[in-house]
C-alpha cells in the first residue's frame, strides 16, 4: 500500500530537497505551501508552483497564513513566535493531511539552523502533532542541503531572500520549553485560527509547467 504524506513547501532550498528525498523512497507527496499573503504578494506561492513542476508533484495546498501569523506576532511574547507559528503550521497540515487522507508529515527542518530547529524547539512543534514529522535533512548541514538542490534542479527558484521571519523578533528563543509555548499559546486561539486559514482552501491542480488549476469538490472527491 502506497504511503501519503503532506509535504510543508517554502519557496527556500530546503524543503523541496526534502520532499524529493522522501519522493525518492517512495512516499507520495501533497505540498502544503504558507503563505504570509496579504502581509506580502503571492511571490513564494509561485515559487512554491514551480518547485512543485520540478518535483514532480501535481497537488498543492496554498494557504495564506498572514493574517493569523500577525495576530501570533501581536499577542504572544515575540521571542517564541517561530515555534509558535511552526506549530499552527503544523496543525494546518495535519488538517490537510485529514482531507488526503496523509500518514504523515515531510518538512525540510534540520538541527541546529534557526531558532525554531533546536533540540527543544523540535519538541515543543513536534507535541502539535497528530501524526509524525519525517525530516529527512535533520542531520545535513547547509552546504550540502545547497548542492543537493542544485543536483534536482531546484536551486536557481529557491535562491533569494527568504521572507518567513518577516514578522518574527530580532532575537528569537532557541531553547524554548514547552510550558512556556503552552502559556502562549493559551493567549491565542489555535482552532480559530486554523479554521479561518483553512476557510474556502481547495487543492490546485498543477500541470507540468507549474501552472495551477483548482479542483471542484466532485472532482476532489473522485482524485
Amino acid at each position: 500500500m502506497e504511503r501519503k504524506g503532506i509535504l510543508l513547501l517554502s519557496g527556500g532550498f530546503d524543503s523541496p530537497v526534502a520532499g524529493h528525498l522522501m519522493s525518492r523512497q517512495g512516499l507520495l507527496l501533497v505540498a502544503a505551501h504558507f503563505s504570509l499573503e496579504p502581509i506580502t504578494d503571492d511571490a513564494a506561492a509561485t515559487k512554491a508552483r514551480t518547485l512543485c513542476g520540478i518535483l514532480g508533484l501535481d497537488r498543492l495546498y496554498v494557504l495564506r497564513v498572514g493574517t493569523a501569523f500577525a495576530e501570533v506576532a501581536n499577542l504572544t511574547n515575540r521571542r517564541f513566535y517561530f515555534v509558535l507559528t511552526k506549530r499552527l503550521m503544523v496543525r494546518l497540515a495535519d488538517a490537510i493531511a485529514d482531507r488526503e487522507g496523509a500518514d504523515v508529515l515531510v518538512t525540510g527542518e534540520n538541527l541546529g539552523q534557526v531558532s525554531s530547529q533546536t533540540l527543544a524547539s523540535l519538541q515543543a512543534i513536534d507535541a502539535a502533532a497528530r501524526r509524525p514529522i519525517l525530516r529527512p535533512l535533520i542531520g545535513f548541514d547547509k552546504q550540502e542541503i545547497v548542492d543537493r538542490a542544485k543536483a534536482i534542479g531546484t536551486y536557481e527558484v529557491s535562491k533569494g531572500p527568504e521572507i518567513c521571519d518577516l514578522l518574527g523578533p530580532p532575537r528569537p528563543s532557541t531553547h524554548a520549553r514547552l510550558d512556556q509555548i503552552l502559556a502562549e499559546e493559551a493567549k491565542l486561539e489555535p482552532d480559530r485560527l486554523v479554521a479561518s486559514c483553512l476557510t474556502g482552501v481547495t487543492p490546485e491542480r498543477l500541470k507540468g509547467n507549474g501552472a495551477a488549476e483548482p479542483i471542484s469538490d466532485a472532482r476532489r472527491t473522485n482524485a
